[in-house]
């Protein structure tokens, strides 16, 4: 099998040695190196890359301008590389709904991160991007555009018998913050449960998704930072780097960050989700989304929902980024229904009306 080519675009020598040489010791990388944005361009069709990894700060040309102009002269799936501040964690975001396919911390900057740490993520991530769907980047307005034509739409009904839902949980990956930002605001004002969003995604990044979902949707969107009693109306996203469960309390369903378990090999763990909401909520009154991304967290507890009842979703792999989550979940025989991206909100909102 040829070696995928990759090119790693960093506007520091010493960022581009150590990144170049970590793909190189892993064996199946043929690794090419650019200095800055406009050098990165240069070399996109002469070279082909099967990835880039970018940088977001460099001179002459900054990442989000040379992610711009890739998508549009030679679209190729990117992996961000990015220091963990408060203004590269949106930017990266900004990355991600522009097309970027993943993202990894840079070695250094604010965090002290163990160099193995960083190796095995890039490794894994480059080789998910490799064979990863480009998507087509949607802007707000778009977004926006789409969500009025659905909505003017007649209903499309899907398969479950439609019943009272105490709570919807979501589960995504690799190309999840994008879909999430088309997903989210097409669910109503009036959705009639809350709803708990596991996204794999560093804590620094959390806070700023949260908010910038809360910017474009009907309901709110709060990051979970401490304990909250759930409502209806609210979108709570588990925090990075831990993993996010419900729990019950006299004055009801509570939803809280806790420390990342070991036995979970990512979190926020969905798996983790879904089995808490499971011991307090009769899996007939769930309802499930499993997501873009790799792996196949969430497939073991989404499938226990649907045997006892419930309902669940899978992402259809003609859209998704990395169909190995909702996958995994279909092929488990764990899915009610397997839709496309731009029609899970409204059989979410038709089983939940």
């Amino acid at each position: 099998m040829p070696a995928t080519s990759v090119l790693v675009v960093d506007d520091s020598a010493l960022m581009r040695r150590a990144l170049k040489g970590i793909l190189t010791d892993a064996g199946d990388f043929e690794v090419h190196t650019a200095r800055n944005g406009v050098d990165a361009l240069e070399q996109l069709n002469r070279l082909q890359p099967d990835v880039v990894t970018l940088d977001i700060n460099m001179p002459e040309m900054d990442g989000l301008t040379c992610l711009t102009k890739i998508m549009q002269e030679r679209p190729t799936p990117v992996v961000m590389v990015s220091s963990l501040t408060e203004h590269n964690a949106l930017v990266t975001l900004e990355a991600l709904e522009l097309g970027a396919v993943d993202y990894v911390p840079k070695p250094g900057g604010t965090v002290s991160l163990n160099i193995e740490e960083v190796a095995a993520d890039l490794v894994s991530k480059v080789r998910g991007a490799s064979a990863a769907r480009l998507k087509r980047a949607s802007g707000l307005t778009s977004r926006i555009r789409a969500q009025s034509q659905r909505a003017a739409a007649p209903p499309r009904r899907k398969p479950g018998a439609v019943g009272t839902v105490d709570l919807v949980l979501i589960g995504s990956s690799t190309g999840g913050p994008a879909l999430l930002s088309d997903l989210l605001p097409q669910l109503p004002g009036s959705f009639g449960a809350p709803v708990v969003v596991a996204q794999h995604i560093p804590a620094s990044f959390t806070g700023a998704l949260a908010r910038r979902l809360d910017e474009i949707c009907p309901l709110r969107v709060l990051e979970v930072d401490r304990i909250m009693t759930m409502r209806r109306g609210n979108i709570y996203i588990g925090r990075g780097n831990a993993d996010v469960v419900v729990s019950r309390r006299t004055d009801g369903l509570i939803v809280k960050s806790v420390p990342a378990a070991a036995e979970y090999r990512w979190h926020p763990s969905v798996d983790r989700l879904v089995a808490s909401a499971r011991r307090y909520i009769d899996p007939q009154r769930l309802v499930c989304a499993l997501l873009t991304g790799m792996g196949d967290d969430g497939a073991t507890e989404m499938t226990a929902v649907k045997e006892g009842g419930g309902r669940t979703i899978a992402e259809a792999e003609e859209t998704a980024v990395v169909w190995g989550m909702p996958g995994e979940l279909a092929r488990r025989g764990g899915a009610t229904v397997v839709l496309p991206a731009d029609e899970i909100a409204g059989l979410l909102a038709d089983w939940v009306r």
